[in-house]
Parts: structure tokens; C-alpha cells; sequence
């Protein structure tokens, strides 16, 4: 799959949807570049673009939409809540895909460069791509807003990273870095402007100065009216959800505003948000409220709830979560994608993958699946409501496994991959010819960790097996007997594909290593399908 790379301009125009349009439309119309989301808000006179792509595709994004920005937006005419210092106020790059974060410290340097050489305008770097610790928060560089750059630009200190140190009135400054992920997250009150600033000094890491810190880490805070909306918001800007994460946010607002007798009436994302992000909600919310959601869009379903995202406007998880807008490159390509039937004619087809590898993880993906299946027919009925506590526990590891079974259907078609792309190096001098051979070394043992992950997944779930075969709905007995074989044959098949692909690797370490794991794991699944089965049988009507 291809490099990929967020970029999420934020422009100082909420109100004019001619604007709006336009910069949309250069970033649409930049090749390579996807627009995934436009977020406006009238009071905060602002909209952030979201938009992905190629490291190079995206910074003439970002560009073409600053051109774009230049030609329509005079920042001497601009009011609104949200604090800002430019008509392009803030350009982060995000990675997202095959990227790493000095590869985005380029692009906002190249970036940077280029928009200071082009417009002729101040421009700093932050975050990691910060030259001084003072200039790594947005808040240190934007402090006193467009208003405070005409005395704060002949100050030394704050000379720009690019262009000039001079106040140019119709655009001001901007900032551009790279970051982590960072969620806009705005929690709804009704209450006055001033009540949800007092709550976000209480939350937002830096507090009310250093000698009163706020509660949450990694959390940036500010309280302000929506005069459309007729309410006031905690708006909050999450650096790092794994650090604070979106439900501690939520949760700790609505405590703060219980304090002071204040209804919370839902929350807003601005902008798109990770999946793990609205997971990690879901998994607290199950445990905080002890409830059993097995599928994705149900546990979404419920944080939509919980934290009343559709408040507002409608939350369309299709559109708001940022894995299901990534252009994934051909899923018409995805083995797992096809038919059933599809997918049987092409491992019938006269071409090396998908081969027995594919199969291998295709036959484990049902018998972990046939084996959810059964305690899902155990779990939630009278006769069996004593066993409702074990299904519980016991259904989530064979669900789950299923999935990354699944996943390696097309991992293992393209687990040969690095090591055909490593024949193709050149060879021509000894240190050509000792980078291909390492190469190829590397592309081996990868095609065979495809298979060995597939045996190591399956040994997780013998010992749940073996616990839903002594207590399982016995109408299901066949769905379990074919549940432990195709899990059996899927480590049969990982085996033998671990095997042909060891003997070409000359580390006799790994080698040796390699094939001892794997033998233990086929005869482990031998035994423990065998068990499984005499459990079944031993069981009666």
C-alpha cells in the first residue's frame, strides 16, 4: 500500500461558503489528494479541511489551498471565538499510513518554505518539527493572536521560521508541524461562556498557569458560546488519545459540571477521529456499565450514545471515522472482499497465490468463527442463563480471531512479495549483490511469519475450546466437532508453509528456532482438536 499522510489545514473562514468552497476545491482538485472532510462552524468563523495522501501530493495540497486562501480571506476584517493568528492559521501533517513522523517534519519544512518564499508571509514550525521548545505548543506560538503580531514580530524571539518578520494584515501568520492524531472534541452545556471556560482550565493540562496545572495530560482547553447552537461548549483539543483519552475528557467535564449544577446536553467531534479512539470508549462504557457488544458498529453505536455525538448534527460513522475514508488502494483486489465463490475459482487458478497459505487462514477464520457461533447460540437463553457469565468471556477471544484469521488471507498471498521484490535488486557489485541477499533473507522470513502467527493464534483458543465443548449448547455439537478441525487443518497448513520457506534461510539459528515452534504448535493442535472432540462425543442429549 501506498505512503500515506494527513493534512489538516485550518483556515480563518466559518461563515462564506464561496470560500469555503473554493479551498475545497483546490485541495479536491490537487492529484493525489483526497478530501475526506470539511468542518465549519459560523461562531468560531473557522473550518478545518481534513485531506490524505502521498507525502509530496499533500504539501501541493496544502499549498494550492493557501493560494486559494490568499486570494479570499483579509484577516484585518476577521472575528470569531476561536483563537487564531492567520487566515491560514495552522497546516499539522499527520502520519497515517508506512509514514514515519520525520517524514512529516519534512513535509511541513517543505511546506513552510515554500508558502514563505510564495506569499511572502511569517511562518513558524511546531510541534516535532519545532527548531526551539518554546515554539512545540500552538498555544506558546498564537499567544496574543493576529492583534499581537505587528509588536510581537519585531521582537527577536519570535523572528519566523520562514519569510519575513514583517505583519502582513490581510493573511498574519502561520504555523505548520507534525503531530500524533490530534481529536477536536467539544462537550455541549448549558450554561454561560464563562462556566465552560472555568471547567477547561480545571481540565486542559496547562490550567491556570504553572502553579495550577490542570487535571488531564495532553489535553488543550478553552470555554466559548455558540450562539447558532444557543449553547456553550469545553472545547478541547486531545494531543494524545492514548494518553487522555476521549471518554476521560467527557466524563471528567460532566463531573466538573455536576459540581456547579450544569446539564452537559451531548458533545461534537470536529473533524474526523480514530477508530481505536471511539473504541477505547466503547471498551469503558461495556465495563463501566457491564455490557456485552461483540460487533464493531454496535460498540460505535453506543459511544455515539453515550456521549451524545449527534447532539448536534448527525454522526455518520462512515464519514467521521477516519479508517473507513481511507482509500485502502483496490479493495475489488482484496481476496477477502470477493465472493465465496470468487475466491475458490482464483485458488483454482492457474497462479502460485493465493495458495495453501491463503486456504490455511481462510479454513482457521471459520473454525473460529463456527466456534463464536456456538456460544453465541449458548449465550442469552433461558435454559442456558447459568452459563451467560462464561459465554461472556468466552465468545470475545473466538471473534476476535476470526477477524485477524481472516486478515491473513491476503497477508499470506502477500507474504512472498519482499522476497520477489528482492530478486529484482541488482547485482552487479559484491556490496549490490550483499544488500540483495540480505534483502531476500528478510523477504523469506517474512512469508514465513504470516503462517507462523496464523499457528500462534490458534493455540490461543484451544483452552476455550476445550471449555465450550464441556458446557456449550450440545445442538451445536457438529458446528464445534468442524470448529476444532478447521482450526487443526489451519495449523496443518501454516506448518507445512513455515517449512518450505525455512529451507532457503541460512540464519540456522532462526531456522532451528522456526521449525521447533512451529512443530510444537502442530502437534499441540493435534492433541487439543482431539481432546475437543472425545469432550463432544463423551457428552449426551
Amino acid at each position: 500500500m501506498p505512503q500515506l499522510v494527513e493534512c489538516v489545514p485550518n483556515f480563518s473562514e466559518g461563515n462564506s461558503q464561496e470560500v469555503i468552497d473554493a479551498i475545497s476545491r483546490a485541495i479536491a482538485q490537487t492529484p493525489g489528494c483526497v478530501l475526506l472532510d470539511v468542518d465549519s462552524g459560523p461562531s468560531t468563523n473557522r473550518t478545518v479541511y481534513t485531506f490524505v495522501g502521498q507525502p509530496n501530493d499533500v504539501v501541493e495540497g496544502a499549498l494550492n489551498a493557501a493560494r486559494a486562501a490568499a486570494r479570499l480571506i483579509d484577516m484585518s476584517k476577521h472575528k470569531g471565538e476561536h483563537p487564531r493568528m492567520g487566515a491560514l492559521d495552522v497546516c499539522p501533517f499527520i502520519p497515517v499510513r508506512d509514514v514515519s513522523m520525520d517524514e512529516c517534519v519534512l513535509c511541513a519544512q517543505a511546506f513552510g518554505q515554500r508558502l514563505a518564499e510564495e506569499l511572502d508571509v511569517p511562518v513558524y514550525l511546531y510541534g516535532e518539527a519545532a527548531r526551539m521548545a518554546s515554539r512545540q505548543t500552538l498555544p506558546a506560538i498564537r499567544a496574543g493572536e493576529y492583534e499581537a503580531l505587528p509588536e510581537k514580530l519585531k521582537q527577536a524571539e519570535w523572528a519566523p521560521d520562514f519569510g519575513p518578520a514583517t505583519f502582513v494584515p490581510s493573511w498574519g501568520a502561520t504555523a505548520t508541524g507534525a503531530r500524533k492524531f490530534l481529536i477536536a472534541f467539544n462537550i455541549n452545556l448549558l450554561s454561560t461562556k464563562e462556566q465552560a471556560h472555568r471547567i477547561a482550565l480545571n481540565l486542559r493540562e496547562q490550567g491556570r498557569g504553572k502553579d495550577q496545572p490542570g487535571l488531564l495530560k495532553k489535553v488543550q482547553g478553552i470555554g466559548w458560546y455558540l450562539d447558532e447552537k444557543n449553547l456553550a461548549q469545553v472545547s478541547t483539543n486531545l494531543l494524545d488519545f492514548e494518553v487522555t483519552a476521549l471518554h476521560t475528557v467527557y466524563e471528567e467535564t460532566c463531573r466538573e459540571a455536576q459540581e456547579l449544577n450544569l446539564p452537559v446536553v451531548g458533545s461534537q467531534l470536529v473533524g474526523l477521529v480514530p477508530l481505536k479512539a471511539v473504541l477505547d470508549a466503547a471498551t469503558f462504557y461495556c465495563k463501566k456499565e457491564n455490557l456485552f457488544i461483540l460487533e464493531e458498529e454496535h460498540r460505535i453505536r453506543l459511544v455515539v450514545n453515550r456521549l451524545g455525538l449527534d447532539s448536534l448534527s448527525p454522526f455518520n460513522p462512515k464519514e467521521r471515522i477516519i479508517e473507513y475514508l481511507i482509500p485502502e488502494g483496490q479493495p475489488e483486489q482484496c481476496l477477502v472482499n470477493k465472493s465465496l465463490g470468487a475466491f475458490v475459482r482464483e485458488v483454482g487458478a492457474r497462479s502460485a497465490a493465493p495458495g495453501g497459505g491463503s486456504v490455511a487462514a481462510a479454513v482457521a477464520a471459520m473454525g473460529a468463527a463456527l466456534a463464536s457461533m456456538v456460544g453465541l447460540m449458548t449465550y442469552g437463553r433461558r435454559q442456558f442463563e447459568h452459563l451467560d457469565a462464561e459465554m461472556r468471556r468466552l465468545i470475545p477471544p473466538f471473534h476476535k480471531a476470526s477477524a485477524q484469521l481472516t486478515a491473513l488471507v491476503d497477508t499470506d498471498a502477500q507474504a512472498f512479495a519482499g522476497y520477489l521484490e528482492a530478486l529484482k535488486l541488482p547485482k552487479n557489485t559484491l556490496e549490490q549483490r550483499d544488500r540483495r541477499l540480505a534483502a531476500m533473507q528478510d523477504g523469506l522470513k517474512q512469508a514465513v511469519a504470516v503462517p507462523l502467527s496464523l499457528a500462534e493464534t490458534v493455540a490461543s483458543l484451544w483452552p476455550m475450546l476445550q471449555e465450550l465443548a464441556l458446557c456449550g449448547n450440545l445442538a451445536c455439537r457438529s458446528d464445534l466437532q468442524v470448529a476444532a478441525k478447521a482450526l487443526e487443518t489451519g495449523v496443518f497448513g501454516a506448518y507445512f508453509n513455515v517449512l518450505t520457506n525455512l529451507k532457503d534461510i541460512t540464519d540456522k539459528g532462526f531456522r532451528d528456532q522456526t521449525r521447533q515452534r512451529v512443530s510444537s504448535l502442530l502437534q499441540d493442535a493435534q492433541t487439543q482438536a482431539a481432546l475437543v472432540l472425545d469432550h463432544l462425543e463423551a457428552r449426551r442429549e
